[in-house]
């Protein structure tokens, strides 16, 4: 249980200097380090995070591409994010059980940005999370393995 307490806190501080401690991308480093703690079925992969808070250092460190890359993925969960109804709102829509339109658009147009992100993570051995990465696995081919 320490191990991976140590390990939380060692990848928000290297994502948190990363980020430059700004004050949107400090949240959505937060944010992502929660859900993906306390997502059902992780798996806790040391070489994994080592990598990962590696990563994070060579992206504080200089402004080069891991730089580039953290700094898009921050954007681009800011940006999805940002137009989500609070919980409250949610909830409240599941209880009066309305039905939500699902804009196929909107679903289809981040998959290919959540393939690239798991892609990257299987290549280079990362745990760096999209909206939907997590849940995607993919096979020596490239393919998505259910």
């Amino acid at each position: 249980m320490s191990e991976i307490i140590h390990a939380y806190r060692h990848l928000l501080r290297a994502g948190l200097r990363a980020v430059q401690f700004s004050m949107p991308a400090r949240f959505v480093v937060r944010d992502q380090l929660r859900e993906g703690f306390r997502e059902r079925g992780a798996t806790f992969n040391r070489e994994r995070i080592r990598r990962t808070i590696w990563f994070l250092k060579a992206a504080a460190q200089e402004r080069g591409l891991e730089h580039k890359i953290l700094k898009n993925l921050v954007r681009v969960y800011w940006e999805r994010k940002k137009n989500v109804d609070p919980w409250r709102i949610q909830l409240k829509n599941q209880e009066s059980k309305k039905k939500a339109k699902l804009d196929l658009r909107k679903v289809a147009e981040f998959e290919h940005y959540d393939r690239t992100i798991a892609m990257l993570n299987d290549t280079m051995g990362l745990c760096l999370r999209g909206i939907r990465s997590t849940a995607i696995r993919l096979d020596q081919h490239g393919v998505e393995a259910r």
